[in-house]
């Protein structure tokens, strides 16, 4: 027998509801470790990246040891990671950028902030750029794609590289929702040109702000590094002197971090591991307690195993049946709502992104559209990916985070499971 509804009176499947995250995984496991870090950096008063025994390098040199890349660059930011990427990649005015319709709006606010035109193209049902739709947008003037692995699961990775290597378009992966995942073994992050982490607040783990770009190309690396910090070469003189730059030093903006970041980010990389362990566990628990589907399908997931584990979402098979799912899984108490809703401004669709959709600048002469090198044309529309939209309007994503167990993660599925059977008859 099917089981009644919370909504109509029935027992929640979830009577307790599930317990807060209050950030992301890395905010959740903060103990003395982190405290101890930033107060030792206070008490030395030693706050500026450029000291010896600097927190910022060793940062830098543990992740790129865990990531298995030659060079790692600390900035204050993701969205600096993903500019500090394209300009390494030499990308700039006149050149445009593929980016997908479902992303924070940073991926595309880099994009502009270098001076090139963001292109913006489906997604498909792993929530991630749909390399069919990639490749349909590619212009003369195309120069590089940004996939991003949305809620830790990395995207058609093999099928987007090949978009690039059959038309000479350079990679920078945005890996800032993604820290740790894996594709067919390797990190995320090292099949392009360069890749990107976010320490946010919200990301896999933490230092309250900052980032990563990271390379195999000394070069890109090297580029990076001049645009993180006008000064650098100045700081990099003596170390440099013997042996000379590759690239020519330019002067570009600062985003260079504190030491404060930088050893707090250390304490959250040795936490990775078991961050991971967890949520991947936790994600196994769910899906196998999931029923077979009715009303939906699970989101598609290339390479399962090298999924971070934060987050599962199921694909209802229409809007209308989605909101249904929505309103009874959360009496179910399993919170959720469609990804995409009319009126409710979420930055990681692109229809929400007013400055892109209004080819705002911050000087008239400083428009990436309207630059003297620019001799494409493209035009924006809150209507202009319709299958991203109608995807989104059916899609619902549960979270997973270090408070929960497997039990919780069985419960979750139990609501599902229940309401697929109520409403799928």
């Amino acid at each position: 027998m099917k089981e009644r509804l919370a909504i109509n009176g029935g027992s929640p499947a979830l009577p307790n509801g599930l317990p807060g995250a209050g950030g992301g995984p890395g905010v959740s496991l903060m103990d003395d470790r982190e405290v101890v870090a930033v107060a030792e950096v206070l008490r030395s008063g030693r706050l500026f990246r450029f000291i010896e025994g600097s927190h910022v390098r060793a940062f830098e040199q543990e992740a790129a040891q865990w990531i298995g890349v030659e060079h790692a660059l600390m900035v204050n930011s993701g969205t600096s990671a993903l500019i500090c990427a394209l300009i390494g990649a030499g990308i700039g005015p006149g050149d445009e950028v593929i980016v997908p319709a479902y992303t924070y709006i940073a991926t595309a606010a880099a994009v502009v902030a270098v001076g090139a035109v963001p292109i913006i193209a489906e997604i498909d049902t792993s929530l991630g750029l749909d390399p069919a739709d990639a490749e349909a947008k590619i212009t003369p003037f195309t120069r590089a794609i940004i996939p991003v692995y949305m809620q830790g699961v990395p995207a058609r990775i093999q099928a987007i590289m090949d978009v690039a290597a059959r038309h000479g378009l350079k990679v920078i992966e945005d890996a800032c929702q993604c820290i740790g995942g894996t594709y067919r073994g390797k990190v995320v992050g090292t099949f392009g040109g360069a890749g990107a982490w976010s320490l946010n607040f919200f990301k896999v783990i933490s230092a309250g702000e900052g980032g990563l770009v990271f390379t195999k190309d000394y070069q890109v690396y090297e580029r990076a590094c001049f645009a993180s910090d006008p000064a650098l070469p100045m700081w990099m003189k003596e170390n440099i002197a013997q042996e000379g730059w590759e690239t020519q030093p330019f002067s570009f903006q600062c985003y260079r971090p504190s030491e404060m970041l930088g050893a707090v980010a250390r304490v959250q990389l040795s936490r990775l591991e078991r961050i991971l362990e967890h949520t991947r566990s936790l994600k196994r628990a769910f899906l196998q307690a999931l029923e077979e589907p009715r009303g939906y399908s699970l989101q598609h997931v290339d390479d399962p195993e090298g999924d971070c584990g934060i987050s599962a979402a199921i694909l209802v098979h229409d809007a209308d049946l989605a909101a249904r799912y929505a309103e009874a899984l959360t009496a179910e108490g399993l919170p959720c709502g469609t990804a995409h809703n009319e009126g409710f401004p979420d930055r990681h669709i692109y229809r929400y992104w007013d400055s892109i959709l209004h080819k705002s600048a911050f000087h008239p002469n400083a428009s990436p559209w309207t630059h003297p090198a620019y001799r494409g044309n493209v035009e924006y529309s809150p209507d202009m990916c319709p299958r991203t939209l109608g995807i989104l309007n059916r899609a619902l994503r549960f979270g997973f985070n270090m408070r929960m167990s497997a039990e919780h993660a069985r419960q979750m599925a139990h609501a599902v499971n229940k309401v697929d059977a109520a409403f799928a008859a």
